[in-house]
C-alpha cells in the first residue's frame, strides 16, 4: 500500500490545450479518493498519468514516496480497472484472473491461492470455468476487479468501472466496492462523472473542472460547504437552486429577498460566514438545496422557526419515500459561468422544461406524506440555517474558510 502525491502536475496536448493544470493532490495511504467532474474536466487524464499511460508535461508524481515520472506502467506497482472490462474472451474466468501472475512467473500454488481468494471475495467461485461471453455485465466487471486484486498492488486505479452497468446493478456493485475496500484497505483512485457514485464511495472527493482542482473534501463537506457556485451546483442530486437576491436589514437582524419572497437570515449565519455582513444592501447569489425544503403540512414540529414559501407545483416526481416538487419562482435563472458549467453532467437526463417568461424552475424534495399533485398550491418551509451565499462576480462561497 502507498500514498500517491501529485505536485503541480500539468498535461498539455498538441495545440496548447491544458487537460490538467497545476494539479496538487495528496492521496493518503489506504484512502479511497474519487475524482469527479463534468466530461472533459481532466479526471481520466489525471488517472492515466498516475498509471503511466500518459506522459506528464510538468510537475511530479510519486507513489509510495518514490517519484514515478519516468517509470513505465509495469514498474509502478498499480492495477487498473477499466470501463470496458478488457477481459480475454478465449480464456476462462480462472485463466483471466491468473494471467498477469503467470506473466510474472509466480509459483503455481501461489497463483492458485490468490485466484481462489479473489474469487471467494467477489462471489465468482461457481463461474471460474466459464468464459466472459457466458457472464453478465456485473459478473464481467467483478472478474476485471478480481484481476486487479490478485496482483496485490500498492494502489488500484479505476476509470468509470460501473458506467456500463444498469442502474440497479451499479448500486449493488458500489456496495461490493465499499466492502472490498474495507477488507483490503488498498489506496484507490476512482474516476466517475456520477456525483452520486462519488458521494457514496469516496473517503474524500476531488472535484475538477477544465483541468483545475476546485475542492477536495469529504462528501458531506462538499455538500454542506461548497467552495464555489460550480461545486455547489455539481454536487447533490437534484442540484442546488440558485437565484440572484438582495441582503437587507430587517429590524434587529437581516433578511434575503428575491422575487416576492423574504427569508430571515439567522444571526448564527453571520458568525459562521464571516464577511456576509458586508453584503447588506448588496446583491449576491443565494443557493438552497432541494433537501432543505419540506411541505409545511408534513413537516411537523422539527420545522419550527423555518421560513414559509408558498409555491404552485408544476411537476411532481414521486420517488416512493420522497417527492420532488418542481415549481416556478418569479425571478430570472442565474446565468453565471459556474452554474452553466455545473449543469453539464454529461447526461441527457435533465431535459429542461419549457419556461414561461423570465422565471426560474426550482426543485423541493419533500416527504411522501405530502401527497402534493401537479397544479396544487403548497406551503413549503425552508431551513434558513442552511442557506448558501455566493459572490455574484467571482462565484466564490461567502465566508468559506478557503476563500477568507
Amino acid at each position: 500500500m502507498a500514498s500517491i502525491v501529485l505536485s503541480n502536475v500539468d498535461k498539455i496536448y498538441a495545440g496548447g490545450v491544458k487537460a490538467v493544470n497545476g494539479l496538487n493532490l495528496e492521496i493518503k495511504d489506504g484512502e479511497f479518493m474519487v475524482l469527479v467532474g463534468p466530461s472533459g474536466c481532466g479526471k481520466s487524464t489525471a488517472l492515466r498519468m498516475i498509471a503511466g499511460l500518459e506522459d506528464i508535461s510538468g510537475g511530479e508524481i510519486s507513489i509510495g514516496e518514490k517519484v514515478v515520472n519516468h517509470l513505465p506502467p509495469k514498474d509502478r506497482d498499480i492495477a487498473m480497472v477499466f470501463q470496458n472490462y478488457a477481459l480475454y474472451p478465449h480464456m476462462t474466468v480462472e485463466e483471466n484472473l491468473a494471467f498477469g501472475l503467470k506473466l510474472r512467473k509466480m509459483p503455481k500454488p501461489e497463483i492458485q491461492k490468490r485466484v481462489n481468494e479473489a474469487a471467494k471475495m467477489l462471489g465468482l467461485e461457481t463461474y471460474l470455468k466459464r468464459k466472459p461471453a457466458a457472464l453478465s455485465g456485473g459478473q464481467r466487471q467483478r472478474v476485471a476487479m478480481g484481476r486487479a486484486i490478485v496482483r496485490e498492488p500498492q494502489a488500484f486505479l479505476m476509470d468509470e468501472p460501473l458506467s456500463n452497468l444498469d442502474a440497479k446493478l451499479r448500486v449493488s456493485m458500489r456496495a461490493s466496492l465499499n466492502q472490498m475496500h474495507e477488507r483490503l484497505g488498498v489506496t484507490t483512485v476512482y474516476v466517475t462523472h456520477d456525483q452520486v457514485e462519488a458521494m457514496t464511495l469516496g473517503d474524500r472527493v476531488c472535484v475538477l473542472r477544465d483541468g483545475l482542482l476546485q475542492q477536495v473534501d469529504t462528501p458531506q463537506n462538499l455538500f454542506d460547504k461548497p467552495v464555489n457556485l460550480f461545486v455547489a451546483g455539481f454536487m447533490g442530486s437534484p442540484s442546488m437552486n440558485f437565484v440572484t437576491a438582495q441582503v437587507v436589514r430587517d429590524g434587529d437582524g437581516a433578511a434575503v429577498t428575491f422575487a416576492d419572497v423574504k427569508l430571515q437570515i439567522p444571526a448564527s449565519t453571520f458568525t459562521e460566514k464571516p464577511g456576509l455582513d458586508q453584503y447588506i444592501g448588496k446583491s449576491l447569489i443565494l443557493g438552497i438545496r432541494p433537501s432543505d425544503f419540506e411541505d409545511a403540512s408534513a413537516a411537523g414540529s422539527h420545522a419550527n422557526g423555518w421560513a414559509t414559501l408558498p409555491a404552485k407545483a408544476e411537476v411532481t416526481e414521486e420517488l416512493g419515500s420522497e417527492i420532488n416538487v418542481l415549481f416556478l419562482i418569479d425571478a430570472p435563472p442565474v446565468e453565471h459561468k459556474d452554474t452553466v458549467a455545473a449543469q453539464d453532467t454529461g447526461d441527457d437526463e435533465e431535459a429542461a422544461l419549457p419556461l414561461i417568461g423570465d422565471k426560474s424552475l426550482w426543485t423541493a424534495r419533500v416527504n411522501a406524506r405530502s401527497h402534493v399533485r401537479p397544479g396544487q398550491t403548497i406551503d413549503l418551509v425552508v431551513d434558513t440555517h442552511n442557506l448558501h451565499f455566493f459572490d455574484s462576480e467571482s462565484g466564490l462561497a461567502i465566508g468559506h474558510e478557503a476563500n477568507r
